[in-house]
């Protein structure tokens, strides 16, 4: 079973034990190339995309900053921030995609997070790349996050916005929102990062 969350719509991820919510696993997946069929496939085929997962977060300790593969910010599960990436999927051919890990029994340390994907290389051409995220968390439905609306040239999208709702629950919104980058992600959701242009 899972949700298939519509844009605006808020999910509740509450605690099922004392312990917390447990691991609450993020999960982007995407085609990193078109998928055309025929004798003129080859000729008309797209370039790849290096679609990228990441996420701007915020502590209750007012500790702010990103996990990403850029920069090399893959964050920590058992420390602040909370959040861990586990890798970099730069071709969108790896089966299990990229994740994002959120320690859910740390809800009390974390304020609210952010998850967002880029085009770190290729065309923004999102309809392409037909990306999915999945939140799954333990015993409970698979929240899915399909990105269903593709008409942007920008190469950043605000997916999902996770906040703590009384440091035993987190309200889950599909957002679905294009940006041109990251700094007009930040000032849209009030972050006050600052940013610098990185390389991977």
């Amino acid at each position: 079973m899972a949700i298939n969350l519509q844009k605006g719509q808020k999910v509740n991820l509450k605690k099922n034990s004392p312990a917390g919510l447990g691991e609450i696993l993020v999960n982007l997946n995407w085609n990193a190339k078109q998928k055309k069929k025929g004798f003129l496939a080859g000729l008309f085929a797209l370039p790849g995309i290096d679609l990228d997962l990441g996420c701007l977060y915020e502590l209750k300790n007012g500790q702010k900053g990103t996990v990403q593969a850029l920069g090399n910010a893959f964050g920590a599960l058992n420390q602040p921030p909370f959040i861990a990436l586990d890798g970099d999927d730069r071709t969108g051919n790896a089966a299990e995609g990229e994740n994002l890990r959120i320690n859910g029994n740390q809800i009390a340390q974390i304020k609210r997070i952010l998850v967002y994907t880029f085009i770190y290389e290729g065309v923004a051409s999102w309809q392409q790349a037909d990306a999915v995220v999945t939140l799954k968390y333990p015993g409970a439905e698979d929240l899915i996050v399909q990105m269903d609306t593709y008409h942007s040239s920008n190469q950043m999208c605000g997916l999902a916005l996770l906040e703590n709702v009384n440091d035993e629950t987190f309200s889950v919104e599909k957002l679905v929102q294009f940006f041109r980058g990251h700094e007009d992600l930040d000032l849209a959701f009030h972050w006050g990062l600052r940013w610098k242009a990185g390389r991977k």
